[in-house]
């Protein structure tokens, strides 16, 4: 498998089905070493409680950078079914695309019991189409207030509040809000009730940050598109400041050596990082090189010490 190869929607499709069976195949190792390495995409990641009305919103951005004549690969993380493992929900259903449009690509993964509202392969189907594609889009299944999983693969966070929930603020609380860069307060087109939440978590946020970017909340309605084109400048205006200064390339190091880590504590649980240790190696990504290959080479050395 190459990238070139996967150009055409068939064979994507299948590299991805691939990943997952089995993503530590010689082929597949092979395929996300090359990917790594060539990053195309900006990756941005959408997030909020079920019901929030992600999949509506997630629809309404693909249009629009298709209009834009960006092409777009999704990643829909849905819940899962009990008995088989699958997908339950069927989010590729519910994003809207045309399915002959060469420039747009839908994957669905499901949730299974990994919690976090991602799939246990997310990162590295993300890897393959940010490659591939100019933009990337990764809806999470539906979280709550301590699930960040998409922090560690999208470079631009949208979290997403629902008007009229009750409570504007239920999920604005420390762990989720650490994520965002963007936050959107969905259903715009019910007035002032979506008004009056975009204010209420606006005044609650006044003084948040992501790191050196302050955070901003806006009203969008992917019914009637307002404040549409707010949220995609929002978008464009976070993928210029990542750029800058060298800030991408030090937060995607970052969720690699983050995702190595986390691999690895799957894997070995603690007692194969502490094991690392005594052999003098640790989890740490070294500048310029790749998660996958790295999680290889120390894999091969726990089971070797065995």
């Amino acid at each position: 498998m190459t990238l070139e190869a996967l150009r055409a929607k068939r064979a994507l499709a299948s590299a991805l089905a691939a990943l997952e069976r089995d993503p530590d195949r010689d082929s597949s190792q092979r395929l996300l070493d090359e990917a790594w390495r060539h990053p195309k995409a900006h990756v941005v990641g959408v997030t909020g409680p079920p019901g929030v009305g992600k999949s509506s919103l997630c629809a309404a951005m693909v249009a629009t950078w298709r209009k834009d004549g960006k092409t777009v690969g999704v990643i829909a993380v849905d819940p899962s079914s009990k008995a088989s493992g699958g997908a339950l929900l069927g989010d590729r259903v519910r994003i809207v695309h045309d399915s002959a449009d060469e420039g747009s690509f839908v994957r669905s993964m499901a949730a299974r019991d990994r919690l976090g509202g991602l799939a246990d392969q997310t990162l590295a189907a993300m890897v393959v189409m940010r490659a591939l594609f100019d933009r990337v889009l990764i809806e999470t299944v539906g979280v709550g207030q301590s699930e960040t999983d998409v922090a560690g693969v999208a470079d631009t966070v949208v979290f997403c509040v629902q008007p009229g929930s009750g409570d504007s603020l239920q999920f604005m609380k420390a762990g989720i809000v650490e994520i965002p860069h963007l936050i959107v307060v969905t259903k715009a087109d019910l007035g002032a009730m979506a008004e009056r939440a975009r204010t209420d978590v606006a005044g609650a946020l006044s003084l948040a940050t992501a790191g050196d970017w302050p955070l901003k909340t806006l009203a969008v309605s992917s019914r009637n598109g307002a404040g549409m084109d707010a949220l995609m400048a929002g978008l464009e205006a976070h993928r210029f400041h990542l750029e800058q200064e060298g800030r991408l390339v030090v937060a995607r190091h970052r969720q690699g050596e983050g995702w190595l880590r986390e691999a690895l504590r799957e894997r070995f649980g603690t007692r194969g990082l502490a094991r690392l240790r005594s052999l003098g190696l640790d989890a740490s990504l070294p500048a310029g090189a790749q998660p996958f290959e790295r999680l290889c080479q120390l894999t091969a050395a726990l089971e070797n010490a065995r």
